[in-house]
């Protein structure tokens, strides 16, 4: 089993490589989606939440209004942290489960990590999905319905790309076309196959 970790900044098309990696026989562990699996109604994650934040985070139904919690962390670093604090051990663990699955295998699990500066420990090796900051901006603003405004903090919100490219083994270059981006992806994965098989622990 060969485990890597997948970041990008947000707007960056990292799902768009996770999608193609995916495609071409990789195993995808998704933070976000594990994220959105814990914080369902009843979970210990979403309950944790609401203790901290109040039931303003809530929808009529009792499910998570992530634009809600967004308004509010995104603002107040203090908030931020300690939302983090709630939902990272938990997610991680998940995610540990997860890729357990496929010890003993010859299988590429890519973990996707929004945040994998923080975590990178246990990681052999890293790609990092980096796009100019306003070609991030222009696809939020036009495939997330986000106002231009949003999207900038929400990228200032995070590491730099010169933070995160410090991070990377393998940059994937998605400040262009999909042409572009399959080529990319082509790359990376010839890359990935040549690599040899890390030893455990």
């Amino acid at each position: 089993m060969l485990v890597v970790g997948l970041t990008g900044g947000i707007g960056s098309g990292k799902s768009s490589v996770a999608e193609r990696l995916v495609a071409r026989g990789a195993v995808l562990v998704d933070a976000d989606a594990i994220v959105r699996e814990l914080q369902e109604p009843g979970g210990a994650v979403l309950d944790a939440m609401v203790e901290r934040f109040g039931d303003g985070i809530l929808t009529h139904d009792g499910h998570l209004d992530r634009q809600a919690v967004a308004d509010i962390v995104f603002n107040d670093e203090a908030a931020r942290t300690d939302l983090n604090a709630l939902v990272h051990p938990l997610v991680n663990a998940e995610m540990a489960r997860r890729i357990g699955e496929h010890a003993g295998t010859d299988r590429v699990v890519v973990m996707d990590i929004p945040l994998l500066n923080e975590r990178r420990d246990g990681l052999g090796h890293v790609i990092v999905v980096d796009t100019p900051v306003d070609i991030a901006v222009e696809r939020l603003v036009r495939h997330r319905g986000f106002s231009e405004a949003d999207a900038r903090a929400r990228i200032a919100a995070q590491i730099s790309r010169e933070e995160r490219r410090a991070l990377a083994d393998f940059v994937v270059d998605n400040g262009g076309d999909l042409a572009q981006l399959d080529a990319e992806v082509a790359r990376c994965w010839e890359w990935l196959t040549a690599l040899e098989q890390p030893t455990p622990g």
